[in-house]
């Protein structure tokens, strides 16, 4: 959705964490939950995780709705926006990104998600429009898929890479923008809260993946336990818990504070990764991810006229939950 909370006082729970804090535990999240899928993958069908992580994810958000007393959104046409959202934030790109982790390392799943901005940028210029162009604007987008090239290794001719495992990647940050773009132009003025609206859609995804999974895996014989703690941390932190800490923020510190986490997930991703995978780096990927994550700050930036204005919404980091409730920048 367009709108946002506005930003207000903390409240008392809040400053037991100071937004800081909670800003840097977001960060991490949603880096290792590029991690999370990997070792999940090793064990479990792709659907299978993302199954498991929409399941997990929708029960944090549930019992923050239960404890918050927020009641479901009522009637039909906001049922059924709510589904295509809940595709195309949750259900796709979580399961393209798994797939995707079965032959490319988390590390680069973690970049390809730093283009997230990049795609909604040039997606808003077309479909929405009072997100008009600037040439600073267009620059970051030239210089953002110039980085893309570069953590592709292009002048090679993508040698060593897996093509297929990226293009999925790379969908599946488009995705989100599409969704994005979907919600602001069905459900923008909703009289329902954030919470409701995203436990609606989280459920939904869940459905959707309930009903998709039997049909193209069958039960694991085995659940190994770490695999299995993986899929429920990628759900409970990387969905749920997220969701919540974003929701937050955003209502303390303001959505282009708090869409700054979009630059540090693919950070925290490629560390996790090399640190704890013994994933393989070489100097095109950091170079690239570095020339994405400028042109990304770029397309976000405002000239210095409006930025006395409030700021429209940003969506979270493409690891992000995929929710209605903030806009476009880039979700795990």
């Amino acid at each position: 959705m367009s709108s946002v909370p506005s930003p207000s006082a903390p409240s008392p729970a809040r400053r037991v964490l100071d937004w800081r804090l909670r800003f840097g535990l977001l960060s991490l999240v949603w880096g290792f939950s590029f991690l999370f899928m990997k070792v999940g993958t090793e064990s479990f069908a792709p659907f299978q995780v993302t199954l498991g992580r929409l399941a997990f994810g929708t029960a944090v958000v549930a019992a923050a709705m239960a404890v918050k007393r927020e009641r479901l959104p009522r009637g039909a046409w906001t049922w059924l926006h709510l589904t295509v959202a809940g595709f195309l934030l949750n259900a796709l790109p979580f399961s393209l990104f798994a797939f995707s982790e079965l032959t490319i390392p988390s590390s680069l799943a973690g970049i390809c998600n730093a283009t997230s901005p990049l795609w909604g940028m040039a997606l808003s210029l077309v479909a929405l429009s009072e997100d008009r162009p600037t040439r600073r604007r267009v620059a970051g987008l030239g210089i953002g898929f110039l980085g893309v090239l570069t953590v592709l290794g292009v002048w090679q001719g993508f040698h060593g890479l897996d093509v297929t495992g990226t293009a999925l990647a790379l969908l599946a940050s488009f995705s989100y923008p599409v969704g994005w773009i979907y919600v602001r132009r069905t459900l923008a003025g909703s009289s329902h809260s954030h919470l409701s609206l995203t436990g609606a859609q989280l459920g939904l995804a869940t459905l959707q993946l309930a009903v998709v999974t039997p049909l193209f895996t069958s039960v694991p014989t085995s659940f190994p336990v770490l695999p299995l703690l993986a899929v429920a941390a990628l759900g409970v932190l990387g969905t749920g818990l997220a969701f919540l800490i974003q929701y937050d923020l955003v209502a303390e510190v303001g959505p282009t504070t708090a869409q700054m986490v979009t630059y540090f997930t693919p950070v925290i991703a490629t560390a996790a990764g090399v640190a704890l995978l013994g994933e393989s780096l070489s100097w095109s990927t950091p170079v690239g991810a570095a020339v994405v994550l400028a042109g990304a700050a770029l397309t976000q930036s405002r000239p210095r006229a409006d930025r006395a204005a409030p700021a429209p919404a940003p969506a979270p980091a493409p690891e992000t939950p995929g929710t209605t409730g903030v806009r476009q920048g880039s979700r795990v």
